[in-house]
């Protein structure tokens, strides 16, 4: 019903920089609150940051400064601009989108494939 589709990963030096995609497409009424979450190798999966269709946007405290979320509701897509880049940034990123289906009328929340961000020392 809805395919979310990533981009924008790769390898960069630390202090670089890297903007990710996500766009969502499909049944979509329309989409509430868009989000990024990363997971290390080893670690469990945590919020970066979120920002809803209305109201202040949400950064973990480790990326604050750094990070900006955005979204462009005319596409369906939300961005994660990412400055000054640590090693310890270093992850697959995911994008998670909470939607309001067309055709069923129900809410239901997607992530994407994923996009791996790797920041060299």
């Amino acid at each position: 019903q809805v395919q979310l589709v990533e981009s924008g990963g790769g390898l960069v030096q630390a202090g670089g920089s890297l903007r990710l995609s996500c766009a969502a497409s499909g049944s979509i009424f329309s989409i509430k609150t868009m989000g990024w979450y990363r997971q290390a190798p080893g670690k469990q999966r945590e919020l970066v940051a979120t920002i809803p269709s209305g109201g202040s946007t949400n950064y973990a405290d480790s990326v604050k400064g750094r990070f900006t979320i955005s979204r462009d509701n005319a596409k369906n897509t939300v961005y994660l601009a990412m400055n000054s880049l640590k090693p310890e940034d270093t992850a697959v990123y995911y994008c998670n989108v909470l939607i309001f289906l067309r055709d069923t009328w129900e809410t239901q929340v997607y992530w994407g494939q994923g996009t791996q961000v790797t920041v060299s020392s």
